[in-house]
Formats: C-alpha cells, structure tokens, sequence
C-alpha cells in the first residue's frame, strides 16, 4: 500500500507538488495520469526517496522508503529505465542489484525469463533498443519480489506483444494482492489495464476513482442518430446543454439528450429516424475534459491552406 498525506514538493518558487493525499490500495492496478508538467514524475519520485518533500510524507507498506531494511523486497520501481550502466551486460546489471539484498542468481535468472531478455541477456545494455531497455526496468522493479511495484510508463518503446504483456503482468501483480502503481499516456491501455484511476493537475489531485465512475462521471450522453429530415429534428431538440455534429447529410452526432428523448421528439415532428445509437464515452473523452483547465504546454494544430496563405499586417 502506498499512502500519501499532504505531500508537496516546491522548487524556488514552482510548486510541482501542492498537498496531495491519497491511497494506492493493495489487490488493483490504480493508474496515476496527467498532463505533462503535472508532478507525476515527482510524486513518484517521493514515494522511492529520490526526492525529499517539501511538506507531508508518503509511506509504501506502512514505512517511508529510506526506513525498509530491504528496500527492494518492498518496492520495484521503474522510474528511468536509461539509468543503468551501460557497460554492463543485462545479467550482471540485475545480478549487482541482487548482491545488494542477498538475492540468489536463481532469480536473476527468473525475471530474465518473465520479460523477454533470454536472448540478450549477456549482451550490453548500451546497445539495447528503448524497448529492452524497458523491459530491462520491469525485470529489475521485480528483482525482489516485491509487494509494491511502480511503473512509470512502462510501455514506452514496446511492441504490440510487450504492451499486451504489461497489461497482463499488471493485472497478475494485482490479483496476487499486491499493490500496483502505474502511469501512462496511452488512455485505451490504461482503460483496459486499471482499476482505479488517480489524476493530477498541476499538482493537485483532480480525480481520485474507480475507472468506470470517471468515464460515467464525466461523460455526457452521445448518441448516433440517422434521419431523413436532420435539420427538422435538430430545431426540435436545441436547449442549453444540447450539441450537435452533422457528419453526413442525414447522420448526427447529438450531445446532452437521452435517446428515448431523441425518438419521441422525432416521433413527434413526424421525422423517420433509422438508426439511434448510444456512444460509450471513452476514457480519453473523460480525462480531456477533467484536465482541460490543467494543461500547462499546450501544443497547437498547423495552419490551414487559407491561413497559410493570408497575408500578414505590416507587409
């Protein structure tokens, strides 16, 4: 279990970390998501003692990390898989790090098997692709066995099968009773890999729930409709929280109105409508909307033809 309680962290006058308190409960894969400048990063730093907080604390199994006699039975982190020694081969990177804790070669050789790196594993970690390397952090997170595993964005670089694996793993750690932490950019992965969602913005704790209650909770109905008469029945339908998106000449995306509502207005003006599908609002539509006032960098979409080409004032 990891426990946070008014953990903040400052740099000079930023603060990256603004008294967050939360609970990362055992038996359940919790994902941890924010925009990029959030303080996810840092957060999990604390948690493993690479950075000390300015203000609250955090324990992992009852205990602040620095305390744990064995720190790597405790917790596996993967938090930077470049950290390594890139001398070394994958073996003796994960045999020093068990002649740390008194851990047999017998498990080096298990958490080789478990992530993929047989074949490489007498090879230097310089050469290593960003996906080994990678799988190289999940095999060291997991070195000792440990009851509280964190990850952080441990699918950058893999492949299809290696994203299929870490959800599975994920998932296996959890149903084993222990507690897992992970963050990751990839919202359809992180639908189907948590169970729990905790998110951060600009260093504050701005959702902190079940996954399903995020995506009910802040997804509006959306609903399909296909009409001969779309302009007749989109008149009938307006009112403060109703949207509308006409995709094709007799295809509607409508937003705000259940669709029992949408038949029996259509029902009523005498339109024909011949489809009226619901839309399962997705986690990403939920965690846009959560976050939207959250975004520090914001990126912007390239110029069309019309501006590209309209002349700029003073020239």
């Amino acid at each position: 279990m990891i426990e946070a309680q008014a953990l903040s962290k400052r740099y000079g006058a930023k603060t990256a970390v603004d008294a967050v308190s939360f609970t990362v409960q055992p038996g359940k894969v919790t994902g941890f998501l924010g925009p990029n400048g959030a303080g996810k990063s840092t957060t999990m730093r604390m948690i493993v003692g690479l950075d000390n907080p300015s203000g609250g604390r955090v324990t992992v199994n009852g205990q602040p990390y620095a305390q744990h006699r064995a720190p790597l039975r405790e917790v596996g982190a993967l938090l930077d898989a470049k950290a390594v020694h890139t001398k070394r081969s994958a073996y003796n990177h994960l045999r020093a790090m068990a002649a740390t804790h008194g851990i047999p070669n017998s498990r080096v050789k298990e958490v080789i098997e478990l992530t993929g790196l047989g074949p490489v594993a007498k090879k230097r970690v310089g050469g290593f692709s960003l996906g080994m390397g990678q799988r190289l952090g999940i095999a060291a997170a997991l070195l000792g066995d440990p009851h509280t595993v964190i990850l952080d964005e441990p699918v950058n670089g893999l492949d299809p099968e290696g994203v299929q694996w870490v959800r599975h793993l994920s998932r296996g750690l959890a149903a084993e009773g222990r507690t897992v932490f992970l963050s990751s950019h990839l919202m359809s992965e992180m639908a189907l890999t948590a169970d729990h969602l905790i998110v951060i913005g600009r260093g504050r704790i701005i959702a902190d729930a079940p996954i399903q209650s995020i995506i009910d909770g802040q997804g509006k109905v959306r609903v399909r409709v296909r009409a001969d008469r779309p302009q007749d029945l989109l008149g009938s339908l307006a009112g403060d929280g109703v949207s509308s998106q006409i995709l094709e000449p007799e295809l509607l995306e409508i937003t705000g109105v259940e669709p029992r509502r949408i038949a029996e207005i259509a029902l009523r003006e005498n339109v024909l409508v011949y489809e009226l599908t619901p839309l399962q609002v997705s986690l990403e539509d939920a965690y846009m909307e959560l976050t939207q006032t959250e975004v520090e960098y914001h990126s912007h979409d390239l110029p069309t033809a019309d501006q590209a080409a309209a002349p700029v004032e003073g020239r």
